[in-house]
């Protein structure tokens, strides 16, 4: 009788192990993994990143593998791995980006997506918004004495020439957004008395044009430029390094885009994924964001430290971003032909 049992021992550890490598090869045959980690691709700096990651994984228990690189080159990256996804989330990047790349992602939407400001909740179901970052004017208290910047019509002032700062916006995403935001602000993408205005601002600008977007609020806060043609971030981060700037959000409409979060399509950790997406819009983290970065959050509810205005108190506008996507190289090409216009009559 011990033989026989034996035997049946010997019978049940033997099925066991079969099942269990059943179990594993319907695994491997899914291409998912209930191990736990996670791998990200990301273009977000390190401030941003050490704010959220050890989080995660201290609550969940899930190792993150980062992998940083510039969005353009994070996307061509994913784009040549499809057939194979070596990441599971893709966390950083413009709306256009997203826009453009649904095919690469899972589609997903978070239980927190509610409690999102609604203009910024997942509507598509693809990529989820976790922060947003608006244009701004930024200006040198000292250099700009009494005068009184409200918003984009009190920047057509003959004083002003050669000391607004901007980039180039057929070169660089903060600028391209900050045309969109006049241009949309007074009148629309389309309207010639719009473009009038880019043109009046710009012959303002003199051909003074920054190399990069970060030499544009430097040279604000440096004293080098009276006013800058930014983004709300790196301003933000200004004034709580106490420089003697002011950030104005314009009168006519200040419009916020977002960056956003999608777990990538057959990825190998999508639980871990989700949970992750979760994450980054949960309450916690928001207050996060907004009290110890200067990153704008995106929750209703979440909390901004002392010089994040409220976006209650901000006039938004809202970009039409299909429009902008669609018709981005005309408007580059239109603004193009604008400065060289400005630039031959000079």
């Amino acid at each position: 009788m011990k033989k026989i049992y034996l035997s049946l021992g010997v019978l049940v550890a033997s099925a066991a192990l079969l099942v269990g490598c059943s179990a594993k090869n319907e695994d491997k045959a899914s291409g998912k993994s209930d191990e736990k980690k996670i791998i990200i691709y990301s273009p977000n700096s390190e401030g941003l990143s050490d704010a959220v990651i050890p989080g995660f994984e201290e609550k969940y228990g899930i190792k993150v593998e980062l992998v940083q690189a510039g969005t353009g080159e994070l996307f061509k990256k994913l784009e040549t791995e499809k057939e194979a996804p070596v990441a599971d989330v893709i966390w950083g990047g413009a709306y256009s980006q997203y826009a453009e790349s649904t095919d690469l992602f899972e589609k997903y939407t978070s239980k927190e997506n509610e409690n999102v400001v609604d203009e910024y909740q997942n509507k598509t179901g693809y990529y989820t918004p976790y922060t947003i970052d608006g244009s701004v004017i930024l200006a040198n208290k000292k250099l700009i004495g009494d005068k009184k910047i409200k918003g984009y019509s009190d920047l057509l002032d003959e004083s002003f020439k050669g000391k607004i700062s901007t980039a180039d916006p057929a070169n660089s995403s903060s600028a391209f957004a900050q045309l969109t935001n006049m241009l949309l602000a007074k009148g629309g993408y389309e309207d010639e008395k719009a473009w009038d205005y880019v043109k009046d601002v710009f012959t303002l600008v003199d051909g003074k044009i920054s190399s990069s977007s970060s030499n544009v609020y430097k040279t604000v806060a440096d004293g080098e430029m009276t006013i800058g043609l930014t983004y709300e971030d790196p301003s933000v981060k200004l004034l709580n390094d106490g420089a003697d700037v002011e950030i104005i959000y314009p009168e006519e409409g200040t419009v916020f885009l977002p960056a956003s979060a999608a777990i990538i399509k057959n990825s190998v950790h999508e639980e871990n994924a989700k949970k992750f997406v979760d994450y980054v819009i949960s309450k916690e983290v928001q207050d996060i964001l907004g009290t110890t970065t200067t990153n704008r959050p995106v929750r209703k509810d979440a909390e901004t430290s002392e010089n994040m205005k409220p976006l209650s108190d901000i006039k938004t506008i809202e970009e039409d971003q299909e429009y902008v996507i669609k018709n981005k190289q005309d408007i580059v090409k239109k603004y193009s032909d604008v400065y060289v216009d400005i630039q031959s009559n000079k």
